[in-house]
């Protein structure tokens, strides 16, 4: 088995709202990395023993009391660091530099000149367009620093030692909107580092393959299948490692999207022939979340339930251990981690009950979204399964902002069906990231057939993004805008209005709830 971790890079999260994409980005780069929060000891990076550090930016200001900072004995560790933004500011604050707040802050598009390519600026132009966000700024480099970068604010936009293999760039290479960003996170990888590029699909599989057959051995396993490339990929893992030791389970909570039950059942049980179990408890579902209107509630409340639906199932089936989840990177990092805010408690991260009977396995929670579909792709599973878009565990329940009722819940399922047709009609849905409907549970007043209606408005949510951490609204075409709302208020009993959504993530979630 080829251990891709003997090239890992810890990228040290101070805060970033950036800091799960540097991971993104160096994954990208096939060279595995992992975030870990800036209070990390010495000892505990010592025994991770990362081939490169990436220290991430910052909402502080290193000259602020309290300010992040990290055990002095990690700078004299000999592993090759790069510093971005607050990271930089570090580096040169810890080093004998100097950092101080600047005249005026630098945010957004900035011209950088070089005065030479060093290593980091290597095989880019001298002069080039970044992304900065900073107001402090490092005003004097450490000594056996070289300066190789400025901006017309920044004297020391890039600083180097490659005796002690120490970078700093005070300009966010990571964001797409730098020109030569992911040149300079591949010349500090490949030139500073040395790291093999060693992450790919593959090497996934690979080594998932072997951890899973090691820890579940001879024992039986269930897997939550909802039919969305998590879980389907999941399951797809999980039974290439133990075969007939496993056992599909979909629950049909009420909450599922149009024909979720019927393609579920016509991929895995008759296309892969694994065995799969049908549970239908919808109704206890509907009786659990009735007057429920705290989407926080509802997480919890559905996770609890999913769990001890399969634990009626586990007695079932002799010997059942574990339960197999679709879990991914982002979900545990919004769910709550030392330097992540709790956003969202995912309903199979932090909505599962503290007296569950069975242990974990989640074989991608330590990937991106992307990452998974090269893997499900890897695997031989349909493009439609691989494609289809991301559907929050707890359904169409966090979709309807209020109580969750059986007629307010096919509302949402007829409207979200028109929304995929039109959506894939117009060849968009590979470029969205997610397209789908929300119901609101309020009343507004329309007319329709010279009669007064007072309806549902169904609410008309796109984004753009590459992991989720991030999006942007899609402009979508107003022909498509028109198709959809001509469809939904024609086609869909009790909805009068449509409206669309064009708040990017941050300051919005793209769920409502």
């Amino acid at each position: 088995m080829h251990d891709f971790r003997t090239s890992s890079v810890v990228v040290v999260d101070f805060g970033a709202q950036y800091a799960q994409l540097i991971a993104r980005r160096v994954r990208e780069l096939h060279v595995y990395s992992e975030i870990v929060s800036h209070d990390i000891t010495y000892e505990e990076l010592v025994e991770l023993d990362p081939k490169g550090i990436i220290l991430s930016g910052g909402p502080k200001s290193v000259n602020e009391p309290g300010a992040p900072r990290l055990d002095k004995r990690i700078f004299e560790m000999g592993v090759p660091m790069l510093g971005i933004c607050y990271g930089a500011q570090l580096i040169a604050s810890e080093l004998g530099g100097i950092v101080e707040k600047n005249s005026k802050g630098e945010y957004g598009r900035v011209e950088l000149a070089a005065e030479g390519h060093g290593i980091l600026l290597s095989h880019s132009p001298l002069s080039q367009i970044v992304w900065m966000s900073h107001f402090d700024a490092i005003s004097k480099a450490p000594s056996g620093f070289t300066v190789t970068a400025s901006t017309a604010s920044t004297p020391v936009a890039v600083m180097e030692n490659p005796a002690r293999g120490i970078y700093g760039v005070q300009y966010h290479p990571e964001v797409g909107h730098t020109e030569f960003g992911q040149q300079l996170l591949g010349n500090f990888l490949a030139d500073a580092v040395g790291a093999e590029a060693s992450w790919t699909s593959y090497s996934i599989i690979e080594d998932s393959l072997s951890s899973l057959r090691n820890r579940i051995g001879s024992e039986r396993v269930i897997c939550a299948l909802s039919g969305g490339v998590d879980s389907s990929v999941a399951a797809a893992l999980v039974h290439e490692a133990v075969g007939d030791q496993l056992v599909c389970v979909f629950v049909d909570t009420g909450l599922m999207r149009d024909g979720e039950r019927e393609t579920v059942e016509k991929t895995f049980r008759d296309q892969f022939k694994i065995e799969l179990i049908v549970v239908d408890a919808s109704q206890k579902f509907f009786s659990l979340l009735k007057d429920v209107t705290d989407p926080e509630e509802k997480r919890k409340i559905i996770g609890a339930t999913f769990i001890r639906v399969f634990e009626d199932v586990a007695q079932e089936i002799e010997g059942a251990k574990y339960l197999v989840q679709g879990t991914l990177y982002p979900d545990v990092i919004e769910s709550g981690t030392k330097t992540a805010a709790k956003i969202k408690s995912h309903h199979n991260v932090g909505g599962l009950p503290d007296d569950m009977n069975f242990e974990l396995v989640e074989p991608l929670r330590l990937l991106f979204k992307d990452e998974v579909r090269a893997v499900g792709k890897e695997l031989g599973l349909p493009e439609k399964i691989v494609w289809r878009q991301p559907f929050p565990g707890p359904g169409l329940a966090v979709r309807i902002v209020g109580d969750v009722t059986p007629e307010r819940v096919e509302i949402l399922r007829q409207a979200d069906a028109i929304v995929q047709e039109e959506i894939e009609n117009a060849g968009l849905t590979r470029s969205l990231w997610q397209s789908f409907a929300v119901l609101a549970a309020i009343k507004s007043v329309g007319v329709m057939g010279d009669e007064r209606t007072y309806a549902y408005p169904i609410v008309l949510r796109a984004v753009t993004s590459h992991d989720a951490m991030t999006a942007d609204w899609a402009r979508l075409p107003y022909e498509v805008l028109e198709s959809i709302s001509s469809r939904v208020i024609a086609e869909v009993p009790g909805v009068n209005r449509v409206v669309y959504d064009i708040t990017s993530k941050p300051p919005g979630t793209i769920e409502w709830e």
